[in-house]
């Protein structure tokens, strides 16, 4: 049998103390250690319905809008692999503007308000472009695409979503010749996102890319998921999805996008850049400090399964990094 490596604690990026409460710890604790054959602290989450302090979710909680786009192709990227239930993807959620547990979002985020929704594509272009999401949505068709998505913290998920691609919106601002990085920034308004009052993060969330992985046919700007508006616990109403690399590089609820001479700033990085490097590339030889990346736990399935380098997208990407040592560019 493959040998998948040494199980992660039950998640988290982020030093139990910042999220945590000490009785909430050690009740998780157990519940993984009783588990730890095969059944993890995120099935468990699923199946028992949240972590042990889980909060009721109020009545005015945050679901997936009725509304659906229009959607103009289907196909070009699928998968073969099941897509994770609807229900798991829109209420199990890494978004620590509305706090640091996975049901907070979909709990809190109702207070975010995606419409109207002003961004600005600016820095090193000849047009810079400032429209607003309902300008934004007419300029593309807009393409499904099913991609697996893998956390740091060594679970999964495979998403349909919906959007186009990064590319087509770089080549309408028109990069100059010295673009060489793309830099993202997020909303920053407490009003909107309460937990930015916590200093948990430095906030605004700041994320990048080189060009050359922003221009990669597979890297997309998602608004929506499942056919649907993108709910805003997903990070309405615009965010980044960049398949072979971890979640956290799919910066939520984007109001800036900046091309740059130099290498940007990244939220996690600034916060523990031995543990969070620029590339973030999906490398199951390349483990976190904390934990083995070496094998995930795709959410909804008992076992878990080996992790693909750059996420089953090799044969895609890996020229991108050809020649580069990726355990120093992690």
């Amino acid at each position: 049998m493959e040998k998948l490596g040494k199980i992660p604690p039950t998640a988290e990026i982020t030093p139990e103390h910042w999220y945590l409460p000490r009785r909430e710890f050690l009740r998780n604790a157990l519940l993984f250690t009783a588990t730890s054959t095969g059944v993890g602290g995120s099935l468990l989450w699923l199946m028992k319905g949240g972590r042990a302090s889980e909060r009721r979710r109020p009545a005015n909680a945050v679901n997936a809008p009725a509304s659906a786009f229009t959607i103009a192709n289907r196909g070009l990227y699928r998968s073969d692999e099941p897509t994770t239930p609807e229900e798991a993807v829109t209420s199990y959620n890494n978004f620590y503007e509305f706090g640091t547990d996975k049901s907070d979002p979909a709990a809190y985020a109702h207070t975010l308000k995606p419409h109207p929704w002003t961004l600005r594509v600016v820095g090193e272009v000849h047009k810079p472009l400032v429209t607003d999401i309902d300008q934004l949505l007419t300029w593309f068709p807009l393409e499904e695409r099913v991609y697996r998505m893998r956390c740091v913290e060594a679970w999964s998920m495979v998403i349909p979503w919906v959007g186009f691609p990064l590319n087509a919106l770089i080549k309408r601002a028109g990069p100059t010749s010295r673009a060489k990085y793309v830099a993202f920034t997020s909303l920053l308004d407490s009003e909107q996102m309460p937990a930015q009052r916590s200093r948990v993060l430095d906030w605004p969330y700041v994320e990048g890319l080189r060009i050359d992985e922003a221009m990669h046919p597979l890297t997309m700007m998602a608004t929506g998921l499942y056919g649907k508006v993108l709910p805003n616990q997903n990070g309405a109403p615009l965010r980044l999805v960049v398949p072979w690399k971890y979640g956290f590089k799919g910066i939520k609820s984007i109001v800036n996008i900046r091309l740059t001479e130099q290498q940007p700033p990244t939220t996690w990085n600034l916060a523990a850049p031995q543990e969070y490097g620029f590339y973030a590339n999906v490398n199951p030889a390349v483990d976190h400090p904390r934990w083995s990346q070496a094998s995930q736990r795709r959410i909804g399935e008992l076992r878990r399964r080996p992790t693909l380098p750059f996420n089953g997208y090799a044969e895609q990407v890996a020229s991108l990094y050809s020649g580069m040592d990726l355990r120093g560019y992690f």
